[in-house]
C-alpha cells in the first residue's frame, strides 16, 4: 500500500519538490496537495511579466492540471489547510475536509510585508505577491490614474513599470537614499534610477510613509517629513514575511522562518518544510535557486536516498528590472580591503565592478551586461587567483576579446542559476537525450525554465554541442519538447503515413514522452482533424480541461456559460430562458459580454451539466479555439447611416463558421458603412459595408498586441464575402502553427502572399470544399460535450482540478 503524502501549498519550491520525489520514486506515495488559489503551479518570478501585459496567466503556468492528473496527484485549489494534527497525522481545509499524511510538508511560502501605518486597510492598498494582486492593479488602473509604489526593490521597481504601462502616472517612495541598495553600490544605482526616470517613474527618496488617508479608499499619502503624495492606488513592496502560523499553531519550532535542518526536516518528524517559509541555520531565502536546492535534499530525504545535505546557499542575484540587466554576488561596496576593477561606460549604459582581497573575487556587481555574471561567480566560489587575467579586459586572459568561448567554459560552470544547472549537465543530455531544440533542453534539464534569461547561453551551447547537425529552423518550431519534429513535419507525416488517432502519431513518430504533454496533444488533435477533416472522430480526452468542462473556469474556481446569439440578436423566449436559469441556479452575475452576448458568470461545476441542458441552447465556445463571436452593428434596417444589412450577414457568418476548430481564437466584426460601430478593423476577420458591396479585412487584433486589420479584398455580393472568407479560413487552419492568431500568422506570411494565394478561384474553391468536409462532422459537438462531461465528473468530483 503507498504512503500518504500531503504537501500544504502549490507553490514553485513545494512543486519542485515533488517532481524531485517523482524522479527518485514515483511509485511510494499517494500525493495530495492543497493550494489556496485556483491555479495550477505557476512561475511567480514571471507576474511582473503579466502584470506589463508581455505574457498571460495561462504562459506562466509550470505545472499544467493535465501534470497531476497524469502523475495522479490529487490536487484541491482554492483549498487551504487551517489545522494540522501531529498526533494523529492528519490536516484539515477549509472546506473541512480531513486527510491523513504519512508525510507532510510544508510549503506555505510567504506573504508580502504590509507597513503597520495608519489607513493601510483602506482599499486601493495591497501587495504584489501573487496574481490575484496583479488584478486588483489591472482593474484600478482602468479607473484611477495615480499609483504609488513603496519600496525601492526589485519588486516595487517591477510593479511600478507594470503600472506605468497600465497608463497610470507613478510615484516610487524609497526609505534609503538608492535603489535597490542590497544587490547595487551607489553608481549602479544611481545609473538605474536616471534610466527609469526616462521611463516615467518619479523617485521620492529618503521618505518615510506616516499615514494613508482617504475615507474608504486610499486618496493621499503622508509622509513623516509633512510631504504628502495623490495615490488612489498603493503598492506596498517592501519585504515579505514567511507563512509559520500554521506551523506555530501545531508545536513546530519557528523563528523567523519554520526551523529546520540540513535535510529539510522540522522539529517533528515526518513534518518537513521548504521554500520561502523555511528557516535554515537561521537564514530564510527569497530566491528561487537556494529554494530548488531545498527541494531535491527534500526529496532525498522523504524517499530516504540522502546522499546530500543541505548546508545554505550563496548565490549570485541576476535580475532584470524594466529592460535592464542587472547581476550581483559577495560584497558590494568598497572599503580598503579590497581593490577594485571597474569599467564605466556611461554612453552604452554599462557598468561592471570586480572587487578583489588576496588576488581573489570578494564581489561583483554588473550593470547593464551580465554575460560574464556565471564565469566570474564561478571564479569567486572557487577561490580563483586572478593574477593571469587583466584588468582592462574585465578578468578575461590577455589577447582574448569579446564574450567567453563557449568550448572554454568548464563543466562545472554553472548555466541557469535559478536550478542549478550546469554545462556539464547540459551537454550530458544533448548528447545522451538526443535533444535538438532549446525547449528540449528545458524540458529535459530544467535550465531556463524560471527566470529564462540564461536561454539564449543554453542555446549557444545546445549550437556548440551539435555543431554541424544544429538546425536552427528546427530548433525555433519544435512543436514541444516531447519531439523534435516542426509543426509541418508533424503534419506531413499525419499525411503520408495516415494516422488517424493521437496515441498513433505518438506512438509512430517516437514521441519522447509517451503521453506527450498539455501543448502537443491540442495540437496532435487539431492537426488530426484538419488533415481528415469529416473522417475525424475528436479525441476529447485531448482537449484542454476547459473545453472538456465547456465552460471557462473563473478565478474564485466557479465558471461562466456563454450560450451563442448570432449577431448579438436574441429573443424573448431566449431572455426569459436565461432568466429563470440564472434564478434557479443562483447565478451571481449576468453580464453583457464585449461580444454581444449574455454570460452567465459564477455557474458552480456541479451545475454545469444540468444549465446547458436546461439551456438547450449552442455554445458560443467563449473558451474554444474556433469562432468565438461576430459582433454586428444594427445596419441599415434601423440606422440610417447604413449601407449594407450588418445583422444578416453577421448572422450568416456566425452559422457557416461555428463550431470550426481553428488554431487559435477567431473574432469577425460585421458594420454596415465606414464608422466602424462593431470595431471591424480590429478583427480577425472585419466587414465594411460600402456602396455597392463589402469591404474584407484581415489580421486584426484588439488585444494586448494592437493591430489594425489589412483590407484584403473588396467585393460586391455576400456570396463572395462567404467564398474569401472561407478559404481565408480554411488556408489559415491548414498553414498557422497551433496557437498562432491569424495577425500573428499574416505577419509572418505576408499580406501579399495570402491575397496572390487566394486570387486563383480555383484555390479558393478547393479550399472551401475541404471546409465544407470539416464542418459535415460537427453536429452539434456541444451536445456531446455535456455528454462527455457526466463522464468526466467521476474524476472530478474526487479532484478539485480546473483548468485556466
Amino acid at each position: 500500500m503507498k504512503k500518504q503524502l500531503v504537501m500544504i501549498g502549490n507553490g514553485m519550491a513545494g512543486v519542485r519538490a515533488i517532481e524531485e520525489i517523482l524522479k527518485l520514486n514515483k511509485e511510494e506515495f499517494e500525493i495530495t496537495i492543497f493550494g489556496k488559489e485556483p491555479y495550477p503551479n505557476y512561475n511567480r518570478i514571471q507576474l511582473s511579466h503579466v502584470l506589463q501585459g508581455d505574457t498571460t496567466v495561462e504562459e506562466i503556468i509550470m505545472n499544467d492540471w493535465d501534470w497531476y492528473k497524469e502523475n495522479h496527484i490529487q490536487l484541491f485549489t482554492n483549498e487551504s489547510i487551517v489545522k494540522i494534527n501531529p498526533e494523529n497525522k492528519t490536516v484539515e481545509s477549509s472546506n473541512g475536509r480531513i486527510t491523513a499524511y504519512d508525510k507532510l510538508i510544508i510549503a506555505t511560502g510567504s506573504s508580502p510585508f504590509i507597513l503597520p501605518v495608519k489607513g493601510a486597510d483602506k482599499q486601493g492598498v495591497t501587495g504584489f505577491r501573487d496574481i490575484h494582486d496583479c488584478e486588483i492593479m489591472i482593474k484600478t488602473a482602468e479607473s484611477y490614474k495615480n499609483a504609488v509604489v513603496i519600496g525601492g526593490g526589485l519588486l516595487g521597481l517591477e510593479a511600478a513599470r507594470g503600472l506605468i504601462d497600465l497608463g497610470m502616472k507613478v510615484d516610487v517612495v524609497h526609505l534609503m537614499p538608492h535603489l535597490m541598495e542590497r544587490q547595487l553600490d551607489p553608481t549602479a544605482s544611481q545609473m538605474l534610477q536616471r534610466e527609469l526616470e526616462s521611463q516615467g517613474m518619479n523617485f521620492l527618496m529618503e521618505k518615510q510613509t506616516e499615514e494613508i488617508l482617504g475615507e474608504e479608499r486610499v486618496t493621499v499619502i503622508r509622509f513623516t517629513d509633512g510631504s504628502e503624495t495623490a495615490a488612489d492606488l498603493v503598492v506596498m513592496a517592501v519585504g515579505i514575511k514567511p507563512n509559520i502560523e500554521l506551523a506555530a499553531a501545531c508545536g513546530l519550532e519557528v523563528n523567523r522562518g519554520i526551523v529546520v535542518n540540513d535535510y529539510i526536516e522540522t522539529s517533528i518528524p515526518d513534518i518537513y518544510a521548504v521554500g520561502e517559509c523555511a528557516e535554515h541555520r537561521e537564514v530564510t531565502y527569497g530566491l528561487v535557486a537556494p529554494l530548488y536546492e531545498q527541494a531535491k535534499v527534500l526529496a532525498e530525504t522523504i524517499v530516504g536516498k540522502c546522499e546530500s545535505t543541505y548546508e545554505g546557499s550563496i548565490t549570485g542575484t541576476q535580475l532584470k528590472v524594466s529592460g535592464v540587466d542587472l547581476y550581483s554576488a559577495g560584497e558590494i561596496m568598497d572599503d580598503p580591503s579590497v581593490k577594485a576593477i571597474k569599467v564605466h561606460n556611461e554612453f552604452d549604459g554599462i557598468y561592471k565592478k570586480i572587487l578583489v582581497r588576496d588576488n581573489k573575487i570578494a564581489g561583483i556587481v554588473l550593470y547593464g551586461n551580465t554575460k560574464d555574471s556565471s564565469k566570474l561567480f564561478r571564479m569567486m566560489m572557487a577561490k580563483e587567483e586572478i593574477t593571469d587575467l587583466t584588468d582592462t579586459s574585465l578578468l578575461q586572459k590577455a589577447g582574448e576579446e569579446g564574450a567567453e568561448d563557449i568550448g572554454s567554459i568548464p563543466a562545472e560552470e554553472v548555466i541557469c542559476g535559478c536550478n542549478g544547472v550546469t554545462k556539464g549537465t547540459i551537454v550530458e543530455a544533448i548528447q545522451t537525450q538526443g535533444l535538438t531544440t532549446l525547449i528540449q533542453v528545458s524540458g529535459c534539464t530544467n535550465a531556463g525554465r524560471s527566470c529564462g534569461r540564461c536561454k539564449p547561453l543554453v542555446n549557444d551551447i545546445l549550437m556548440h554541442t551539435l555543431g554541424d547537425s544544429f538546425d536552427a529552423s528546427l530548433a525555433k518550431d519544435s512543436l514541444c519538447g516531447c519531439t523534435a519534429l516542426s509543426r509541418d513535419e508533424v503534419v506531413e507525416e499525419i499525411r503520408t503515413k495516415g494516422l488517424t488517432t493521437v496515441k498513433e502519431v505518438m506512438n509512430v513518430l517516437e514521441w519522447k514522452q509517451e503521453e506527450g504533454c498539455s501543448k502537443c496533444r491540442p495540437a496532435i488533435n487539431y492537426f488530426l482533424g484538419m488533415v481528415h477533416m469529416d473522417a475525424y472522430q475528436d479525441d476529447r480526452d485531448s482537449r484542454l480541461v476547459n473545453e472538456k468542462m465547456h465552460a471557462n473556469i473563473q478565478k474564485d474556481g466557479t465558471y461562466s456559460v456563454v450560450p451563442r446569439m448570432y449577431g448579438g440578436v436574441t429573443n424573448a423566449k431566449d431572455l426569459m430562458k436565461i432568466a429563470q436559469i440564472a434564478e434557479k441556479y443562483n447565478v451571481p452575475l449576468v453580464k453583457l459580454t464585449g461580444g454581444q452576448r449574455i454570460g452567465l458568470f459564477g455557474v458552480k461545476r456541479e451545475d454545469l451539466t444540468a444549465v446547458w441542458q436546461e439551456l438547450d441552447m449552442p455554445s458560443g465556445y467563449a473558451y474554444g479555439k474556433t469562432l468565438r463571436t461576430v459582433k454586428t452593428c444594427v445596419g441599415s434596417q434601423f440606422c440610417r447611416y447604413g449601407t449594407q444589412d450588418s445583422m444578416s450577414l453577421g448572422m450568416e457568418l456566425e452559422k457557416k463558421f461555428e463550431r470550426l476548430d481553428t488554431p487559435h481564437k477567431v473574432k469577425m466584426g460585421v458594420s454596415a458603412c465606414p464608422r466602424n460601430c462593431a470595431e471591424s478593423g480590429i478583427k480577425d476577420l472585419g466587414y465594411v459595408g460600402i456602396e455597392g458591396g463589402w469591404e474584407i479585412y484581415v489580421g486584426g487584433n484588439g488585444g494586448t498586441d494592437l493591430r489594425a486589420g489589412d483590407l484584403a479584398w473588396t467585393v460586391t455580393t455576400e456570396a463572395e464575402v462567404m467564398e474569401y472568407s472561407g478559404a481565408f479560413l480554411q488556408y489559415y487552419r491548414e498553414t498557422a502553427n497551433y496557437l498562432e492568431r491569424t495577425s500573428t500568422w499574416l505577419e509572418r506570411l505576408g499580406l501579399d502572399h495570402v491575397k496572390a494565394h487566394l486570387a486563383d478561384k480555383n484555390i479558393r474553391e478547393q479550399l472551401n470544399d475541404r471546409l465544407d468536409q470539416t464542418l459535415q462532422r460537427y453536429n452539434e459537438p456541444w451536445k456531446q460535450a455535456i455528454e462527455d462531461q457526466k463522464v468526466n465528473e467521476k474524476y472530478y468530483s474526487t479532484k478539485e482540478v480546473e483548468l485556466v
